[in-house]
C-alpha cells in the first residue's frame, strides 16, 4: 500500500515521507498511547520514532514492509519514553482515590477505571503485546515480527501480562468487597 510513497522517500523526498506520516501517523499514536497510557509520553514516542524512521528509511530492504518495521521502531520508543518517565518520576508517589458510593448504576464506568489502573501496573513490555495483539489484531508470530522479539518471549509477556490483570483485578475486587463490608 505505502511502497510507492516509501521508495520516493528513500530516494530522500521528504514530501513522499511527510505523506507516509500523515497515513500512519494516528494509527501510530493509537499504539502508542494504549501502551504508555499517556498522551504527552505517547505524542513523544511517535515523534522520536518518525524522525528515527527518516533517517533510518534507507536500510528498509521491502518497502511492502513499511508499517511493520515502523511499529518496531514505535515500539522501542515507547520503552525509551516509559523509562525516561519511571526516571522522573521515581520519587512522586500516587495517592488511590476512593470509589464514590451510591448505587451500581455507574459500574461500567467503574469496570473501566478497574482496567485502566490494572493495565498501568503492567510492565511497558507486557502492554505492548497486549496492545498489538489484542488492540491491532494481530497473531502472535505478527507481534513478535513487529516488536523485533522471539515469539517466545511474546508468549511468556502475554501469559505473565494476563495473570497479572487477572491478580490485580481480583485484589481490587477483594478490597472495594472488604470497604463495602466495613461501610456496612
Amino acid at each position: 500500500m505505502y511502497a510507492a510513497l516509501v521508495e520516493q522517500a528513500k530516494r530522500g523526498d521528504r514530501d513522499a515521507f511527510d505523506s507516509l506520516a500523515r497515513l500512519t501517523g494516528d494509527r501510530c499514536m493509537a499504539i502508542a498511547f494504549r501502551i504508555l497510557r499517556d498522551f504527552d509520553l505517547a505524542d513523544d514516542a511517535v515523534q522520536s520514532a518518525l524522525l528515527t524512521a527518516w533517517r533510518e528509511l534507507r536500510v528498509l530492504r521491502d518497502p511492502e514492509r513499511f508499517e511493520p518495521w515502523l511499529h518496531r521502531i514505535l515500539t522501542h520508543a515507547c520503552y525509551a519514553e516509559a523509562r525516561r518517565r519511571r526516571r522522573w518520576s521515581e520519587g512522586i508517589r500516587v495517592l488511590t482515590v476512593e470509589p464514590a458510593h451510591g448505587t451500581d448504576e455507574y459500574a461500567s464506568v467503574d469496570n473501566r477505571d478497574q482496567l485502566e489502573r490494572a493495565f498501568k501496573r503492567l510492565t511497558v513490555q507486557q502492554r505492548a503485546v497486549l496492545v498489538f495483539h489484542h488492540y491491532l489484531g494481530l497473531p502472535l508470530p505478527e507481534v513478535a515480527a513487529r516488536i523485533g522479539i522471539p515469539l517466545g518471549t511474546v508468549k511468556s509477556r502475554m501469559h505473565h501480562a494476563k495473570r497479572a490483570l487477572r491478580a490485580s483485578l481480583d485484589a481490587e475486587a477483594r478490597s472495594s468487597a472488604a470497604s463495602q463490608e466495613r461501610m456496612a
